[in-house]
């Protein structure tokens, strides 16, 4: 460990007589890895280290052969974050665990290049030499479902109180957050439990999807909440027979699942640098803007990162198909809400549920500051009906894929090493992804061809 344990963290793990901790990061998915720790070494400060690559294995557990991985396979340090130490409410109850999140390490004591965490990092350090603190809210949608265990089968909604699934939209309806409500209680119990600042709850258009808002706060701290809230979420829903699906497109006849990031700047006084003393807008909100529409196409691998991903950007649907803005505009991929000047602030609309958090919030904060940098204009604000606009966005993960590979603007605002990276698992996931033989060929082409 890079600090001393604080005594507070120690007396809570003993009091709570916990014998074990989830020594945790996210990888490239978002997804929690690590190791488990008995609590005693843990207590005692004990080097953890995991390999290199973990950070950056693929969806299917393969992992990339591009060169930027070492052949001998390195290690790297697992240091925890000791501000992020909490009891685990998914752990038995006889069986008390902690967890905490680390950051990976290299042994000479760089931050690990494959990280997430430490690549969003990375990019809040450049908004500290500038005297700036990114402020981020995220938006968090996903499904509720019955156990899925054949994965050949669609998702169904799950029975409610009376025995009975779920039928049609409910959007903002309160009955049917009710038909759900001990895991509710038990996953709000949870949230609390790891420190989670929880706003609005609210029942989704989709059948049994839902929408947590999360409060606004240091770009770090929101996105290790939204990890540990889709950890929590899969655990929890698990422990009362059901699926929480964070697929950005799990049915096809039903909403898509986003995850929208509110973003403003504030200088070391706490003041919002995007508006002017006297309220008014500052130049460097459009630039900021404008740095949102010039990079995001070619960071799109980091907001819909998933083969699935690109089946949520339907026209009409509320998802967005381009980057244009205009003020409480929700056709727009990028919306300003209507607020004061304390609380001006751009919301990104592209970032699927199924993003990883610190990805999302890097390559948002990344390309909005690359806009200010380098004074770029936005477009005019729009108003009506944005889908007119048409598509903008690329369509499909090998086009992102494409985008990215061919970006220079992609490697010096995110890192050569991680970009290298990201390409190379993303090809891994793909590749195997082209090779599934799919329910469309069996249904159609089997009995026709």
């Amino acid at each position: 460990m890079s600090a001393e344990l604080p005594a507070d963290i120690a007396d809570l793990l003993q009091r709570a007589g916990v014998r074990q901790v989830e020594c945790l990061f996210p990888d490239v998915t978002g997804y929690p890895r690590g190791k488990l720790m008995p609590a005693a070494a843990f207590l005692a400060g004990q080097e953890l280290r995991i390999a290199q690559a973990i950070p950056m294995q693929a969806v299917t557990g393969e992992y990339s052969y591009d060169p930027i991985f070492p052949d001998d396979d390195p290690d790297v340090r697992l240091v925890p974050d000791m501000s992020s130490v909490r009891l685990a409410p998914w752990a038995p109850v006889n069986q008390p665990r902690a967890m905490a999140i680390h950051d990976c390490v290299e042994l000479d004591g760089r931050p690990c290049a494959f990280a997430p965490r430490q690549l969003l990092k990375t990019v809040l350090a450049r908004y500290a030499e500038c005297g700036w603190a990114p402020v981020v809210a995220p938006e968090i949608e996903f499904y509720l479902s019955a156990p899925c265990v054949d994965p050949t089968e669609p998702l169904r909604p799950p029975p409610g109180r009376l025995g009975r699934a779920e039928v049609g939209q409910s959007a903002f309806s309160l009955n049917m957050l009710n038909e759900l409500a001990p895991f509710w209680g038990a996953f709000q119990q949870a949230i609390e439990t790891l420190g989670i600042r929880a706003d609005t709850w609210i029942h989704e258009v989709g059948c049994s999807q839902y929408e947590i808002n999360l409060w606004h706060g240091d770009a770090v701290s929101v996105a290790d909440q939204a990890f540990l809230f889709k950890h929590a979420a899969r655990e929890i829903a698990i422990q009362h027979g059901l699926n929480a699906v964070f697929l950005a497109k799990p049915l096809p006849d039903e909403a898509g699942s986003s995850m929208h990031l509110h973003v403003s700047l504030v200088d070391r006084d706490g003041r919002n640098v995007f508006s002017a003393a006297n309220g008014d807008e500052q130049p460097l909100f459009r630039q900021f803007i404008a740095g949102l529409q010039t990079y995001l196409p070619d960071l799109m691998l980091l907001l819909a990162p998933h083969v699935n991903s690109y089946r949520r950007f339907v026209k009409g649907s509320q998802a967005p198909i381009h980057l244009e803005w205009g003020y409480d505009n929700r056709t727009a991929g990028l919306r300003v809400p209507q607020s004061g000047p304390a609380a001006r602030r751009v919301e990104q609309r592209v970032a699927g549920a199924d993003a990883n958090p610190y990805l999302a919030v890097a390559a948002t904060l990344a390309a909005g500051l690359a806009g200010i940098e380098e004074g770029l204009s936005a477009t005019a604000p729009i108003s009506g009906d944005g889908y007119a606009h048409g598509h903008a966005l690329p369509r499909s993960p090998r086009e992102a894929w494409q985008r990215l590979a061919d970006s220079a603007h992609a490697r010096r605002l995110l890192g050569d090493d991680f970009v290298t990276g990201l390409l190379a698992v993303k090809e891994v996931e793909f590749d195997h992804y082209d090779r599934e033989v799919s329910a469309w060929e069996r249904r159609f082409l089997l009995p026709q061809v």
